[in-house]
């Protein structure tokens, strides 16, 4: 091997153990599937297949063709200008939260329609609803205060018989979460969220000048953690601190109707305002769990109101016909070693 050539990239192995993507990417298998692709793909100088992850039509037409080629989702797509979403990653919260809830189901990741989950935020692209529901066969709600990104997803979920599954509500008013939103007769087993990260538009327009320019400069690109991005996406006032305090304490007054609340917290200087957060609402139970792509570290945190006896009741009475093992390890060692779970003080 020439001596300025890398060796081969390894299996993604920090990605979580059922994500089916952590293999490096099978060129022509996913051209095979979604031919549009062949158009973005160039030989990288060594031998090696790739796109360039500075060009957002490239990486729309790499989501398009990996959504096609491990999911069955045939028709995806988003306006210019709004979030291209980087799939394993998005996929590794998915696998994490099914951990959660067999972390409390003997092992056992229920799954089956009986599972209703609730994407705060699911953007344009819808993905996480897409992911999961395709994934363990969860019903989704996905929720959106932008009406172009939820006509966008109610689109692609009509355009994809195999999304039938997943609902798309437009939250009217930007400075609630679940208020106004929440229907008095609504259960959810899971809430999940990716806040906005930044705390004002020129701070994400520069994060994202960053990226742009990292990317341009690099010989053997790596996937973007974004591309592009509408304002309700990147930035919000008090940045992601700011948005997951609000969304801690919105979740106390739908306390009974989620089993668990969780969000992403990229910065690991926002975990103590939150744990303050969750201490000022007395959540009953809370949990972080760590997950690690390449070099990336991210995690989420989870909490719940309900005591032990509620957890159980409420495990008999949605899951009991959900409860069947998957056809593969579901709740593995290394996963459920990055539960962390506390009391809340």
């Amino acid at each position: 091997m020439p001596a300025n050539r890398p060796a081969p990239a390894a299996e993604k192995t920090a990605l979580h153990p059922r994500n089916p993507h952590r293999a490096r990417y099978d060129f022509p298998a996913l051209v095979g599937s979604s031919p549009a692709l062949a158009a973005f793909v160039r030989p990288t100088g060594f031998g090696e297949e790739s796109v360039d992850f500075s060009n957002p039509a490239a990486v729309k037409a790499l989501n398009q063709a990996l959504l096609q080629h491990f999911y069955g989702i045939g028709h995806w797509d988003i306006p210019p200008g709004y979030l291209c979403p980087p799939i394993p990653g998005r996929a590794d919260y998915v696998h994490y939260l099914a951990d959660l809830l067999a972390d409390g189901n003997a092992g056992t990741v229920p799954t089956g329609p009986a599972v209703r989950v609730l994407d705060v935020g699911t953007g344009a692209n819808c993905i996480y609803p897409i992911l999961g529901s395709r994934a363990y066969g969860w019903q989704f709600v996905g929720t959106d205060t932008d009406p172009i990104a939820v006509r966008n997803a109610q689109r692609m979920v009509a355009a994809n018989p195999l999304l039938a599954g997943i609902a798309i509500r437009l939250q009217p008013r930007f400075d609630r979460i679940f208020d106004g939103l929440l229907r008095p007769d609504d259960a959810f087993d899971l809430t999940m969220c990716n806040p906005p990260f930044h705390a004002s538009a020129a701070e994400a327009a520069a994060g994202t000048q960053r990226k742009i320019n990292h990317l341009s400069t690099q010989k053997r690109a790596v996937p973007a953690l974004n591309f592009g991005g509408k304002a309700s996406e990147l930035w919000c006032a008090g940045g992601e601190a700011g948005f997951v305090e609000r969304l801690v304490a919105e979740s106390a007054a739908f306390a009974t109707q989620c089993r668990w609340f969780t969000t992403l917290i990229s910065q690991k200087t926002t975990l103590p305002g939150v744990y303050a957060a969750l201490r000022r609402v007395q959540a009953t139970e809370v949990c972080t769990v760590a997950m690690a792509q390449g070099q990336k570290i991210s995690r989420f945190v989870a909490w719940t109101f309900l005591d032990s006896a509620q957890q159980a009741a409420w495990r008999a009475a949605r899951w009991g016909a959900s409860n069947r093992p998957l056809n593969l390890k579901t709740c593995s060692k290394s996963s459920s070693q990055a539960i962390k779970r506390f009391k809340a003080p």
